[in-house]
């Protein structure tokens, strides 16, 4: 088995740009995309779609 830290698709956070706190959790693949990753998502607290970026 893999070591936890070599995984190809690991388990990241996007946490919301709004500062509100709110979280998603995904998978990325790392071959494809290297760096942190940002999506543009819908955040329950300020209702409306704001940009969401890896956290670490």
């Amino acid at each position: 088995m893999a070591k936890p830290g070599k995984e190809l698709r690991p388990i990241v956070k996007l946490r919301s740009s709004a500062g509100t706190g709110y979280t998603y959790v995904t998978r990325k693949n790392r071959r494809n995309d290297p760096e942190r990753m940002v999506l543009r998502k819908y955040d329950p607290i300020v209702r409306r779609h704001v940009e969401f970026k890896e956290a670490r």
